[in-house]
C-alpha cells in the first residue's frame, strides 16, 4: 500500500483552526469586557488617563500641564488631588477677578464722582475756596459758605489751650457737609503760626536750614513727623510746606525760609519731607511756584521775575520737580510776573504759567494761589475780578480772606458763562480727591 505525506494536510488543518480562533474568539472576548466594565469608565489606557487627568487639572488651576516622565514605580512622588496642591490657582481662575478691590485711584476717582453730582452750584464753588479762618462765627460761616477749607493763623492759636483750638476745629468740621481742609504755615523758623506759643510745643520749631546744620535730614525726618503729630493732634490736616524756592543771597526776602542756596540739595529735602507727610497722612503744599529766587516780598508789592525759563529747568524747578515725583497734593502759585512765559499776568493768574505746570511739570493735583488780598494782587485788579481771573487761569483752590465778595463773584460768573462750569467741575474732583487720599471723607 502507498504511503500519503499527511504534513501538508496537518498544516493546512492547524491554520485553518488558528484563523476560526482569531475571528470568533477575540469579538468574543472584546464583548465580554465590554459587558464586564462599570458604565461610565471610558476605555482608555492607564497612561491617557493620567494625562488628561493631568492637563484637566492643570486648566482648572490656570497653569500648564507638566511634562510626563517615565519613572520606576517605586520612585513615583505621592500624589494629592488637585484642589490640595494648588488651592490658590483655582480660586484665581474664576473668584478672584470678581474680588478684587479696584485700583486706588480708580476708586477715589468714582467716590469724588458721586459726590460731585450730589453738589450744588454754590457748594461745588465753596469747595475753590481755602478761606482765612474769621476770627468770629467761623462755624456760623463755615455753615453758610461751606468752602474747601480754612486757614488758619497765630491769632486761632495764641489764646488757647490746644484742647480749645482743637474744639474750635471740630465745631468748623461739625458745620460742614463735605469735610473741610485745615491748613497751617507751620514752616519753622520765621513762620511758625503754632509752635510760637509755649503751651503747644516748648520751643518753636527750627528753620529748615537750621535743622539740617544741627542733625542733617535724619533731624528734618524727626522734625517733619513731629510737626504732623501735632498739627494731627489740634484736627489740622494740611501744612502749606515744604518752601521750594532756592535762594542765591542772604539778602533775598525768601532766604531764611529757604532750605538752600543749592537746587538739587534743595529738592533733595523736599523729596524727603513730602515723602514723610504722606506717610504720617498730612497734606502738603509746594511753595511758590515758579520759584521766588532773589524776589521782592509780593505782600507788599509787585515782583517782577525777568530770569531765562532755562535759568528754572536748571534751578527753581527742580525742587518742585523732586516733590511732585513724590507724590505731593498741591502746589502753592506765587503773584510773582514770570517774563519768560508771561509778562502781563501775576503767575497765580496766568493761564500760561499753570499749562507750564501742568504740561511740562505733568502736576496733576491741586493747583491753589497764595493770598489774594496780598498787595501783588490788589495793586493789579480788584478782589472780585481777581477771584474770577484766578479760576480762569487754572487754578483749582483760592487763598481768600474776603470771601463775602470773591465767592459771589466766581458763582455769577459760573453763570453768565464767563466761567465754564466744567472747569469749575474739574477742579472741585481734584479737591475732592486730595480730601479722599487725606481721608477726610
Amino acid at each position: 500500500m502507498r504511503q500519503t505525506n499527511q504534513a501538508p494536510r496537518r498544516l493546512a488543518v492547524f491554520f485553518l483552526v488558528l484563523s476560526l480562533i482569531l475571528v470568533i474568539g477575540i469579538p468574543v472576548i472584546f464583548a465580554l469586557h465590554v459587558l464586564n466594565r462599570e458604565p461610565d469608565d471610558p476605555i482608555v489606557d492607564s497612561d491617557a488617563a493620567e494625562s488628561t487627568m493631568t492637563e484637566s487639572a492643570a486648566s482648572e488651576s490656570g497653569t500648564a500641564a507638566p511634562e510626563q516622565k517615565a519613572e520606576p514605580a517605586s520612585e513615583a512622588p505621592t500624589s494629592h488631588p488637585a484642589s490640595e496642591e494648588t488651592p490658590s490657582f483655582e480660586s484665581s481662575s474664576s473668584e478672584e477677578p470678581s474680588e478684587e478691590p479696584p485700583f486706588e485711584e480708580d476708586s477715589l476717582y468714582s467716590q469724588a464722582m458721586s459726590l460731585l453730582d450730589s453738589m450744588t452750584l454754590e457748594e461745588k464753588v465753596g469747595q475753590m475756596f481755602f478761606i482765612r479762618c474769621p476770627s468770629e462765627n467761623a462755624a456760623e460761616l463755615a455753615a453758610r459758605w461751606q468752602p474747601g477749607g480754612y486757614v488758619l493763623f497765630a491769632s486761632d492759636f495764641e489764646n488757647k489751650t490746644p484742647q480749645e483750638a482743637a474744639a474750635d476745629i471740630q465745631s468748623y468740621q461739625d458745620a460742614v457737609r463735605i469735610p473741610m481742609l485745615i491748613g497751617v504755615d507751620e514752616e519753622g523758623g520765621t513762620v511758625t503760626r503754632i509752635s510760637r506759643f509755649s503751651q503747644y510745643r516748648d520751643e518753636p520749631f527750627l528753620s529748615p536750614r537750621d535743622l539740617y546744620a544741627e542733625g542733617g535730614f535724619e533731624l528734618i525726618r524727626s522734625d517733619t513727623i513731629e510737626k504732623c503729630a501735632l498739627l494731627h493732634s489740634l484736627g489740622i490736616n494740611v501744612n502749606l510746606a515744604p518752601v521750594c524756592d532756592v535762594s542765591t543771597s542772604g539778602e533775598d526776602f525768601i532766604y531764611e525760609r529757604a532750605f538752600s542756596n543749592d537746587a538739587q540739595e534743595t529738592a533733595d529735602y523736599v523729596r524727603l519731607v513730602v515723602s514723610v507727610m504722606k506717610e504720617e497722612g498730612m497734606g502738603c503744599t509746594l511753595k511758590h511756584f515758579p520759584g521766588y529766587g532773589n524776589n521782592v516780598d509780593t505782600h507788599t508789592g509787585i515782583a517782577v521775575d525777568n530770569r531765562s525759563l532755562e535759568s528754572f529747568y536748571e534751578n527753581d524747578f527742580l525742587p518742585f520737580l523732586a516733590g511732585i515725583e513724590a507724590g505731593a497734593g498741591s502746589i502753592l502759585v506765587s503773584h510773582n510776573i514770570m517774563t519768560c512765559v508771561d509778562d502781563s499776568m501775576p503767575a497765580s493768574l496766568s493761564p500760561a504759567v499753570h499749562e507750564l505746570l501742568r504740561e511740562d511739570l505733568g502736576f496733576d493735583g491741586v493747583i491753589m494761589t497764595d493770598d489774594l488780598i496780598m498787595d501783588a494782587i490788589t495793586e493789579y485788579t480788584d478782589g472780585s475780578s481777581a477771584a474770577v481771573l484766578a479760576v480762569l487761569a487754572g487754578n483749582d483752590l483760592l487763598i481768600c480772606s474776603d470771601p463775602t465778595i470773591q465767592l459771589p463773584a466766581v458763582i455769577e460768573a459760573v453763570l453768565d458763562g464767563t466761567i465754564p462750569l466744567e472747569q469749575v467741575e474739574e477742579s472741585v474732583l481734584r479737591i475732592l480727591m486730595w480730601k479722599l487720599e487725606l481721608n477726610l471723607i
